[in-house]
C-alpha cells in the first residue's frame, strides 16, 4: 500500500467518525415518556451519587470527616477502600446475579453506618463504630461505584455523554455543598481549630438512610428510552468463572495499564487536599471551604462535560486538549502546595478567615476540589473509549473503581502518619503526577486514532442486533 493510499484511508477514517458522532442526532426520534428518558436516569443516578458517595464526602470535606484530628478518620477510610478493591473486583458477578440496578441499590446501603460511627465518635469518643461502619461502607461502596461507572457510560446517547457525566457527578459534589452550608451555619462563630458539632452528623445520616429508596426509582437497562432508538444493553451473562478470567485479562490489557499512573496521581489527592484542610484551618474556614469548594467543582465539571461533547471538534483534538489542560494545572497546583506544607510544616499555622495569609491555603484548596472533579471525569471519558462491549463496560468500570479505591486506601492509610500528613503526601502526590505524564499520553493520543470511538462502536454494535432481530 503506497504512502498516499494510507493518509487518504487515514482521512475517510477520521471523516466517517465524525460523521458517526453526528449520526445519532439524525436518527428518527421515538416518542418516550419522561420516566424512561436518559436525562431521567441521570437525575436518579445522580441523586444516588448525592445521598450515597455526596454525602460522603460532604463529611471529609470539612475535613477528616469533622474530626478535631485526622489520623482515625484517614484510618478507617484506608479500610473502606481497602474492602472496595475487593467488592470492585468482584461486582460483575454481583451484576450477573441481581441485574445493574439492584447492585446500584445494595451499594448505597452501607453509608449511613459510616455517618453513624463518625457520628458516635464526635459524640461519645467511641472509636470501634468507626472502623465498624468504615468496613460496611467499603462492602456496598464497591459496588456502588462500578454500578454507577457503568450506567454513566451506558445510558446516555453519544453526543450527550460528556452532559450525562458532569450532570451526574455534579451531585456528588453538591453533597459537599450541602454539607458545607449546614456546618458553616452551626459554627459560624467557631474560629478556633477543632471537631464540628455533632448535630451535622444526625442530618447526614438521615439524608444517607434514603439512598436505597432512591436506587429503586432508576430504570432497568431494558427499560430506558433514548432519543436515538438504541436499546441500553449492560448485563452479565457469562459464568462468574469466565468472567473473573475476562477481569483480569482486561486489567493486564497494555492501555488498562498504561493509565493506572493518570488513575494514581488523580485520586490520591483526595485525601492530601482533605487532610491539608483539616490541619492548617479553623472549623468555620473548613466548613467554607467545603461549600465553596463544590461549588467551584460542579462549574468547572460541567464545562468539561460540554467540552467533550463538542463533535464539531475532533474526538482526538477533544481527548488530547483537555489532557493537556487538566496535568498542566495540576502540575501547577502541586508546586504551589509544595512551596505552602513545607511552610505550614514549620510554622504550624491555624488560619482563619480573618487571618493575614489566609487565601494562599484557601485558594489552593478550591483548585486542588475543582481538579479533583476536572480528574474524575476524564477519567471516566478515557475509560469509556477503551471498553468495545457492553459487558467490557462493566468490567472496566469495575477495574477504574477498584483501582482508585486501591489508590486511595494506600492515600487515607498513608496520611494517618503526621509527617506524611503535614507534608509528605503533597510530595509524594506531587511525584505521581510526573509520573502519569507519559503513560497517560501514550494512551490518550490513540483517542479517536488507532482506539476510533469505542462509544460509537459499541452503539453501531447494538443498532446493528437490533436491525438483525426485526428482520
Amino acid at each position: 500500500m503506497t504512502d498516499s493510499q494510507v493518509k487518504s484511508e487515514a482521512v475517510d477514517t477520521e471523516l466517517s467518525s465524525s460523521d458517526a458522532e453526528a449520526g445519532p442526532a439524525a436518527q428518527k426520534y421515538i416518542h418516550r415518556k419522561w420516566y424512561r428518558s436518559t436525562f431521567y436516569n441521570a437525575l436518579i443516578l445522580g441523586i444516588c451519587n448525592f445521598l450515597a458517595p455526596g454525602i460522603w464526602g460532604a463529611m471529609n470535606s470539612l475535613g477528616a470527616g469533622g474530626a478535631q484530628k485526622p489520623y482515625l478518620v484517614n484510618g478507617a477510610n484506608a479500610l473502606t477502600f481497602c474492602l472496595m478493591v475487593v467488592s470492585c473486583f468482584f461486582s460483575p458477578i454481583i451484576v450477573r446475579t441481581i441485574g445493574i440496578k439492584y447492585a446500584l441499590v445494595f451499594g448505597t446501603m452501607g453509608y449511613a453506618p459510616y455517618a453513624a460511627g463518625l457520628y458516635t465518635n464526635n459524640r461519645f469518643g467511641t472509636e470501634w463504630f468507626v472502623l465498624f461502619g468504615a468496613a460496611l461502607c467499603g462492602i456496598s461502596a464497591g459496588v456502588f461505584w462500578m454500578a454507577e461507572a457503568a450506567i454513566a457510560l451506558s445510558y446516555p446517547e453519544p453526543y450527550n455523554q460528556g452532559r450525562f457525566l458532569g450532570f451526574w457527578l455534579s451531585f456528588r459534589v453538591g453533597g459537599q455543598v450541602l454539607g458545607g452550608a449546614i456546618n458553616l451555619g452551626l459554627n459560624a462563630n467557631n474560629n478556633k481549630a477543632g471537631k464540628v458539632s455533632y448535630n451535622v452528623y444526625l442530618v447526614f445520616i438521615a439524608l444517607q438512610a434514603l439512598g436505597p429508596f432512591a436506587g429503586l426509582l432508576l430504570n432497568k437497562p431494558s427499560k430506558v428510552q433514548r432519543k436515538d432508538g438504541i436499546a441500553v444493553k449492560l448485563a452479565i451473562t457469562k459464568s462468574p468463572s469466565h468472567e473473573l478470567k475476562a477481569v483480569t485479562k482486561l486489567f493486564f490489557s497494555r492501555n488498562f495499564l498504561l493509565i493506572i499512573p493518570l488513575i494514581a496521581q488523580g485520586v490520591y489527592t483526595e485525601a492530601v487536599m482533605f487532610t491539608f484542610q483539616s490541619l492548617w484551618f479553623s472549623v468555620r474556614a473548613r466548613a467554607l471551604g467545603s461549600f465553596l469548594s463544590g461549588i467551584v467543582a460542579i462549574i468547572s465539571g460541567n464545562l468539561l462535560g460540554a467540552f467533550l461533547d463538542r463533535t464539531k471538534i475532533k474526538l482526538k483534538t477533544r481527548a488530547r486538549g483537555a489532557f493537556l489542560i487538566i496535568l498542566t494545572l495540576q502540575g501547577a497546583w502541586w508546586i504551589w502546595a509544595t512551596t505552602l506544607v513545607t511552610e505550614f510544616h514549620k510554622s504550624k499555622p491555624t488560619y482563619d478567615w480573618n487571618d493575614d495569609g489566609f487565601g494562599r491555603g484557601f485558594a489552593l484548596f478550591l483548585f486542588w476540589v475543582a481538579g479533583f472533579q476536572l480528574n474524575y471525569m476524564f477519567l471516566y471519558f478515557v475509560a469509556g473509549e477503551l471498553a468495545g462491549t457492553d459487558e467490557e463496560v462493566i468490567r472496566i468500570a469495575s477495574l477504574l473503581r477498584g483501582t482508585e479505591s486501591a489508590v486511595q486506601a494506600v492515600s487515607y492509610g498513608l496520611n494517618s502518619i503526621p509527617i506524611i500528613a503535614d507534608v509528605g503526601g503533597v510530595y509524594l502526590n506531587f511525584g505521581l503526577w510526573a509520573f502519569a505524564l507519559v503513560p497517560g499520553w501514550l494512551v490518550v493520543k490513540q483517542i479517536g486514532v488507532n482506539l476510533g470511538d469505542k462509544k460509537l462502536e459499541r452503539e453501531g454494535l447494538a443498532q446493528r442486533e437490533k436491525q438483525d432481530a426485526s428482520d
